[in-house]
């Protein structure tokens, strides 16, 4: 057993002090240590998959991160873990707990999990360690997992089991961040929209200078670097629903103004990013909904985003600013509304279903974009 301030320590050494992750009793001195520990990082997020979005929005932006939780979430962070990390190669140490580890009593919902968590990592390409069961162990693990990192881009799993960490206090101070709330504001909602790609032009070219870009998956990045290929743009091939939580993470860590450019049908699929951005309240970060009312990129299928006020709950969920856009004269008029308050700001743009003939794709490698992108992060604003 060891103490949750000897793993802290340990993984300050190796230049780990970004922690995010979502509970699980097995981690409760761990969690609440990085909590409590000012001189660590921690965001609190929604589901695992969020968490590790954000562990990759944070190493963009030049930090080295650690993600937690129970390995029944597992499941959820195996498409960012191997279409977010695996293709750009983003590590990142993840501490992964063992409910239902055989042999050991526990909820009837953690068996499975409890037998097929090593053999799952392995099947995402997470390199295993085991977890440090004394103190001296503890140094060693983790500058092997930092070297693993270093050498293969990827996720390294530490598998933490029942008791490996020993009771703490109680949890105190618990931050919470709390702004006003935004007034919704309306921006020609009742002219056509516009085309996405057209839309999207319009706000790149009134972004002010240094901003970042963070497009979500499908057409929406392809039509972005269809406009023009530059170091300040992250196109998320994958990872659907994972582009504002990254954007949360780089915008926490820099200050640059963050721009994501989401899609309908990726907000739907991960609105808990939502809760969490608008309470950690990053004043430099711009969250864009591009609202076609479809699945465009996999033949229209239809989104529930018609019964779906997202500016709305944007401003339930504590972001500064929230509009409703519509057309590209009322999307430049919203653009500098937007950027005239602080953040975090919500614009929810509805645009057309036309598709763009001939759409290309980005040339450039997944690891290469990422690189470039956060040396992009770390250079001047401006």
């Amino acid at each position: 057993m060891i103490e949750a301030t000897q793993f802290l320590d340990a993984a300050r050494r190796q230049g780990i002090d970004f922690f995010t992750g979502v509970p699980c009793s097995f981690l409760t001195p761990l969690m609440n240590a990085a909590i409590s520990d000012a001189r660590t990082c921690y965001v609190g997020a929604t589901s695992e998959g969020e968490a590790v979005a954000i562990a990759a929005g944070a190493w963009l932006a030049g930090r080295e991160t650690a993600v937690m939780f129970q390995n029944s979430g597992l499941g959820n962070a195996v498409n960012p873990i191997t279409s977010l990390n695996h293709p750009f190669e983003i590590p990142s140490l993840m501490v992964v707990t063992w409910r239902g580890e055989p042999g050991l009593k526990d909820e009837p919902q953690h068996e499975m999990m409890g037998q097929i968590t090593q053999s799952l990592l392995d099947l995402v390409g997470a390199r295993r360690l085991d977890f440090p069961g004394q103190a001296d162990e503890v140094e060693p693990c983790l500058a092997e997992a930092t070297r693993l990192m270093g050498e293969t881009g990827q996720p390294v799993a530490l598998v933490q089991p029942k008791g490996a960490v020993a009771s703490s206090g109680p949890l105190q101070d618990l931050p919470v961040k709390a702004g006003p709330r935004a007034e919704i504001l309306d921006f020609g909602v009742d002219v056509p929209s516009a085309r996405r790609i057209d839309t999207v032009e319009t706000l790149a070219s009134r972004l002010p200078e240094g901003a970042a870009i963070i497009a979500t998956t499908g057409h929406t990045g392809r039509e972005l670097f269809t406009l023009g290929d530059d170091p300040r743009n992250l196109y998320c091939v994958g990872s659907m629903g994972g582009a504002s939580a990254i954007g949360l993470g780089a915008a926490l860590n820099c200050e640059r103004e963050i721009v994501v450019l989401d899609g309908d049908g990726a907000a739907l699929m991960k609105l808990g990013n939502m809760a969490t951005i608008g309470a950690q309240g990053p004043g430099n970060l711009t969250h864009v909904i591009l609202d076609n009312g479809c699945h465009l990129s996999t033949g229209g299928q239809a989104t529930v985003s018609p019964n779906v006020d997202f500016a709305g709950v944007a401003a339930a969920c504590g972001y500064r600013f929230a509009a409703r856009v519509c057309g590209i004269d009322a999307m430049k008029e919203a653009v500098e509304a937007a950027l005239a308050t602080p953040g975090p700001r919500l614009l929810h743009v509805k645009v057309s279903t036309d598709s763009v003939e001939g759409l290309g794709r980005p040339t450039v490698a997944p690891r290469d974009v990422a690189r470039r992108f956060r040396a992009y992060l770390a250079g001047p604003s401006a």
